[in-house]
């Protein structure tokens, strides 16, 4: 991790659950890290935790399903912080429901969260490594659900959606000859807000915040020639 120091790293869905454990542990490394939420508050509460350590956390309000907000927000971190080194998409969201006899607002919802604004972050943060010719590194929290039919109507097709962009990506930045690096990390069932909402049973097994920040941590510290394209992860048990 030590070739990150200093550098500026944004972190989508930094309120709550992986995002919040992760913003912490690269801040403690000594990374400039933008914490992008909704509930901003809990960032700035977070930050002020966070101070005195080697390095610090940005609050920044915004809104994964608001397109022209989204290329705002990266405009204002390039532009407060420095160009972007590496982006970890952690924001969405899961909710119950079924397709055949589901709600469009929510389908739309979780496609504009967890793909449209997984693609308008990436966007940003790619051209900001690109213009600087900064070898970056391109992160998204993917899930078991990108890899398996799992239910939650429209939540599997985002992942498996965010499965199928991983790939084109590494396509395209190959044709770029850019050595920007970009990694898939999909969690089983992860102890999180969002799957405390699904009220799923005590006994299921489950991964915890920080087992998904300790893979983060272990793809952003290999060495340049080396990209972890996928990992999957499952707590022992696990029946998906």
């Amino acid at each position: 991790m030590e070739r990150w120091n200093g550098k500026v790293v944004v972190v989508t869905g930094a309120s709550s659950g992986i995002g919040e454990a992760l913003v912490e542990n690269l801040v403690r490394q000594g990374l400039q890290v933008a914490g992008l939420a909704r509930r901003v508050e809990r960032i700035e509460e977070n930050a002020k935790k966070l101070e005195g350590c080697k390095g610090k956390l940005h609050a920044f309000y915004c809104d994964m399903t608001d397109d022209a907000l989204i290329v705002e927000t990266f405009k204002k971190i390039v532009n407060t912080l420095g160009p972007i080194h590496i982006l970890v998409n952690n924001a969405g969201v899961a909710k119950k429901g079924m397709l055949i006899k589901g709600n469009e607002q929510i389908w739309r919802q979780t496609m504009d969260t967890n793909v449209m604004g997984l693609c308008l972050a990436t966007r940003e943060a790619v051209n900001s490594m690109l213009e600087n010719n900064i070898d970056g590194h391109v992160i998204h929290i993917n899930s078991i659900a990108g890899h398996k039919n799992i239910y939650l109507n429209m939540y599997s097709p985002s992942k498996h959606a965010v499965t199928c962009i991983t790939e084109v990506m590494r396509h395209e930045l190959n044709q770029l000859n850019s050595k920007i690096k970009v990694s898939s990390i999909s969690p089983g069932f992860t102890e999180t807000e969002i799957n405390a909402a699904q009220h799923i049973p005590k006994e299921v097994p489950r991964l915890m915040s920080s087992d998904i920040v300790n893979a983060i941590v272990f793809v952003l510290s290999t060495p340049p020639h080396v990209q972890v394209h996928e990992m999957i992860i499952k707590p022992v048990g696990e029946t998906h």
